[in-house]
């Protein structure tokens, strides 16, 4: 299915994209602020609030609760309504709820409680405009430019998460944490307003005959597609339980790092700013790489190659904390963040067909970052029962089986994006029959 504007000439296409274009640009800045965001907030409860370990984990499960919660039903709206209107208001929503934050704390009213409600309604609208967005994308370029558009998002991301932590440093010493935060409200302004000019007209939502099923049915539909998909479902499993274990390291790293390694905001925004450089590589690679060893290969390797580098961060000390902590950053941006997220989302895309892809994108981000919560959680509780060093062993450890699932299925041996499923008239066509030619 060929869409308009998209000419099948490979990525120097999208440059000339105009829509294309201003999406990008609004993600640019979102993601820049973003990345201040990600070290401001919990650094908002670390340092003004006094956050203990157990509550900075409850910080970020609050964060990812919404992927469980809401997960699944907002795939059926995305696929129910405009995806664009969808995005904007996640955008002023995020926007709205973030710069609540520093106007609590201008006026000495900023409680722990503040953060974690911030956290959550933020959450929810991350969840609406990350379902919009991924399956907005097909119908916006040509299915072969959707490797090229999510590297080039994605080398957008990697620019921000390259220099959003050493702004966010900067901003968190000099305006304190919760001050910073107001970048990342006036950033979402900045991509509200870009993905308001985009003009290509989205494909028709059609009602089906007799209206639309109950939603518990459209989640059950979206549910077994993934499920009983000998491709989503193996990459489903290895995402999930490399965000769990992540999770687990991610939740409390910033703590270990200041209570354990005695980094300042400074350092810990230069290391991952340094270690940020690792995506951006794998950003501009990912599709090279994919050329190079296969799609499938480039996916299992990539998780395979890069969860094991976390051994480290419990070794580390404080003469050589901030090296190993950008070192690590580095090695998991480029595999298991740049390289792996683009090539397996540009296949799910690829292989779904318009009709299931808010579905589908909402049960994969269910499957995925529904583990977050519950590894946020559990590094929480373990880091406050049994230190920070023995937790971040156990989240290592754990995440070096992730690969598994799709070594020991059929997406270790995939050379090439295989052809997307046609577009069937009913709800109950599987993946593998034969409107499905999925290659087994």
């Amino acid at each position: 299915m060929t869409h308009p504007q998209q000419p099948r000439s490979g990525r120097p296409s999208l440059w000339r994209h105009r829509d294309f274009m201003k999406l990008w640009t609004g993600e640019t800045i979102s993601q820049l602020g973003t990345e201040v965001t990600v070290l401001a907030l919990p650094l908002a409860a670390i340092g003004p609030l006094h956050a203990t370990p157990f509550e900075v984990g409850v910080l970020t499960t609050a964060e990812f609760l919404p992927f469980i919660l809401v997960g699944l039903p907002a795939g059926v709206w995305v696929d129910r309504l405009r995806r664009r209107p969808i995005m904007i208001a996640g955008d002023l929503g995020r926007a709205a709820i973030l710069g609540s934050i520093p106007l609590a704390y201008a006026l000495h009213a900023l409680h722990l409680w503040h953060l974690y409600i911030a956290a959550f309604l933020a959450g929810i609208c991350t969840v609406l405009f990350d379902v919009s967005y991924q399956s907005y994308l097909p119908s916006l370029v040509d299915r072969d430019d959707l490797v090229g558009g999510n590297a080039k998002l994605e080398a957008s991301r990697a620019g921000a998460q390259l220099a959003g932590p050493a702004l966010g440093g900067f901003l968190v010493q000099v305006l304190r944490a919760p001050a910073a935060i107001l970048a990342d409200a006036l950033s979402y302004l900045w991509s509200a307003f870009w993905v308001f000019l985009i003009r290509t007209p989205e494909p028709p939502v059609e009602a089906p005959e007799g209206g639309h099923p109950p939603m518990r049915s459209d989640i059950r539909n979206g549910l077994r597609y993934v499920w009983r998909h000998p491709l989503l479902r193996p990459i489903a499993f290895a995402t999930g339980s490399s965000n769990l274990f992540g999770s687990m390291t991610f939740a409390i790293l910033v703590l270990f790092a200041v209570r354990a390694l005695h980094l300042t905001a400074g350092e810990i925004g230069l290391a991952f700013a340094i270690g940020n450089i690792g995506f951006l590589a794998g950003a501009v690679l990912a599709r090279r790489i994919a050329d190079w060893v296969g799609i499938g290969p480039a996916i299992v390797g990539s998780i395979g190659l890069s969860d094991p580098v976390c051994l480290l961060l419990p070794a580390a000390t404080r003469s050589d904390g901030f090296a190993i902590l950008s070192v690590t950053w580095f090695v998991l941006s480029f595999g298991g963040l740049a390289v792996y997220n683009i090539n397996q989302v540009s296949l799910r895309q690829a292989i779904t067909p318009l009709r299931m892809q808010g579905r589908m994108n909402a049960t994969m981000r269910f499957m995925v970052w529904g583990t977050v919560p519950v590894g946020s959680f559990a590094g929480g509780v373990l880091a406050s029962n049994l230190g920070l060093r023995p937790t971040l062993w156990i989240a290592a450890i754990g995440g070096l089986f992730a690969f598994v699932p799709p070594f020991f299925s059929p997406v270790r041996t995939l050379r090439r994006i295989p052809a997307g499923e046609d577009e069937p008239s009913g709800e109950t066509a599987e993946p593998g029959s034969a409107e499905s030619p999925v290659p087994l």
